[in-house]
């Protein structure tokens, strides 16, 4: 079995989420697809790195990612920093050979996503994008239908990923809300995961009609702080889409959708079928068969209920297939792709190009958001 030395560089929330999959692997996964050791952890100060390490026992502690890069025995990089530094480790990672998995947005927008896309191509290397929603055994399920013809014709679908927890207008900045950090709000932060379960579904998007919003344009600094800035990130994006294939619906991404919480939800419409599914009832996909029979007496067409709890496909064991789910457990499928695809020399699925293709999108809402008009997808 290979042995991989792992470094965390970036240790706030994605950080422990990365973590706590790498130390969990061995115990969900049997045989896992490697050993792995942390070696290596870095963040912005001394004192935020030592706690990281009495946390997870990582063996070096630095506030020096080129630092961990050196290290001929660290062989896998989570990138787990703010948007704005990403390109920077990204470029130096591949540079030093080491693969990555990289969190989402791959970069702050299409062209520095595409530089390292380039950057990559020719390693060898394994190189992933954290899109862990990808691995929730519904959307795999889905997957598996939509490729079976069980929706036919797709003619529309609706995707959309809203949270709340920006309804208070009070609720300091962070580097979230800074453009220059994140290169964008609630499409950039949420939208990207609902771009990428369309393109992952449905294919590759065409041209794109949105709108953003700021409903609140001044917050605090700080905690407790009287003083407010301008806030340039939007809080909600609404966009038409078409997809080459011709199929037409609507994507959107909201931090101000009072009465959610993490409503990741999917609605996709054929001529033969439809599907459904919400991440805050993540252990069912719901299809409807057009084909069975309706009549009043002898019906059977209606809403089925199909239950995945856990049942993700060995080496899984733990937990068994019929627990409920819950959202760290798609993180650890996730971090478990990225290492088997190490471990066995492929590229990474979700891979850098389709970071890319999320940037794409991403990029051509926000300039139809600007113009008031039909934007082409580059790419698309």
């Amino acid at each position: 079995m290979k042995e991989f030395g792992v470094a965390v560089i970036g240790y706030g929330f994605i950080g422990k989420v990365h973590t706590y999959s790498y130390l969990n692997i061995p115990l969900l996964y049997d045989p896992a697809p490697a050993r792995l050791r942390l070696v290596g952890v870095c963040t912005s100060r001394r004192e935020t790195c030592e706690a990281a390490g009495r946390q997870a026992g990582f063996e070096q502690c630095t506030t020096d990612y080129r630092e961990l890069l050196a290290r001929p025995d660290v062989h896998l990089v989570s990138i787990c920093t703010p948007n704005y530094l990403h390109r920077e480790v990204l470029l130096d990672a591949l540079a030093a050979g080491k693969h990555i998995y990289c969190d989402k947005p791959l970069a702050m927008n299409g062209d520095e996503a595409d530089q390292v896309v380039r950057a990559a191509q020719g390693t060898g290397l394994t190189c992933q994008v954290t899109f862990n929603y990808r691995f929730i055994p519904a959307v795999m399920r889905a997957r598996q239908l939509v490729a079976e013809g069980f929706l036919g014709r797709v003619n529309t679908f609706r995707f959309r990923y809203l949270h709340s927890g920006y309804t208070d207008p009070d609720r300091p900045l962070s580097w979230r809300m800074d453009l220059a950090k994140s290169g964008g709000g609630a499409l950039m932060d949420l939208g990207s995961h609902a771009i990428d379960l369309l393109h992952y579904l449905l294919g590759p998007v065409a041209r794109v009609n949105g709108l953003t919003r700021i409903f609140t344009p001044t917050r605090p600094v700080g905690a407790g702080s009287d003083e407010r800035v301008p806030v340039h990130t939007d809080e909600l994006a609404m966009a038409q889409v078409e997809l080459l294939s011709g199929a037409v619906g609507t994507l959107e991404a909201s931090r101000v959708a009072t009465g959610t919480n993490d409503d990741l939800a999917f609605e996709i419409h054929g001529d033969r079928g439809a599907l459904r599914f919400t991440l805050e009832a993540p252990d069912y996909l719901e299809a409807y068969d057009a084909g069975l029979p309706d009549s009043p007496l002898g019906g059977r067409r209606g809403w089925t209920r199909i239950e995945t709890l856990q049942r993700y496909p060995a080496p899984a064991m733990l937990p068994p297939g019929r627990a409920t789910t819950g959202w760290m457990r798609f993180h650890v499928a996730s971090m478990h792709a990225f290492v088997s695809n190490a471990a066995a020399g492929l590229p990474g699925d979700p891979s850098f190009a389709d970071g890319l293709a999320a940037h794409r999108v991403m990029d051509a809402i926000y300039a139809s958001a600007r113009t008031g008009t039909w934007t082409p997808v580059e790419g698309g």
